[in-house]
């Protein structure tokens, strides 16, 4: 059965979830967002923003602006999270409140 681009992203980002869930964090999934914003993970007092890419795909540097942005107006950080083959997962900070 080959899966959609969508059914290997939403993939991903269950996976992401579970190994956040797995070191605590309490977590939820913007379904079906065309936003720039994935996952959204708490955990003591502190919040995540997560983008969840897979395989070839690029981020554009108009989404990672726009990823900073959502981070400034959270007061939290912001990850790109890369899942790159194999189960490896390149994670990338884009932002962290001062």
């Amino acid at each position: 059965m080959v899966l959609s681009h969508y059914s290997r992203g939403r993939a991903r980002e269950y996976k992401a979830m579970s190994i956040l869930r797995k070191t605590g964090w309490l977590v939820t999934r913007s379904a079906a967002s065309h936003g720039p914003v994935d996952i959204i993970a708490a955990k003591d007092g502190k919040v995540l923003l997560i983008q969840v890419k897979s395989g070839k795909s690029k981020v554009r540097r108009d989404e990672v602006s726009e990823l900073i942005k959502w981070g400034e107006n959270f007061g939290c950080d912001v990850e790109i999270w890369h899942f790159v083959g194999r189960g490896k997962i390149e994670k990338r900070k884009v932002y962290t409140p001062e």
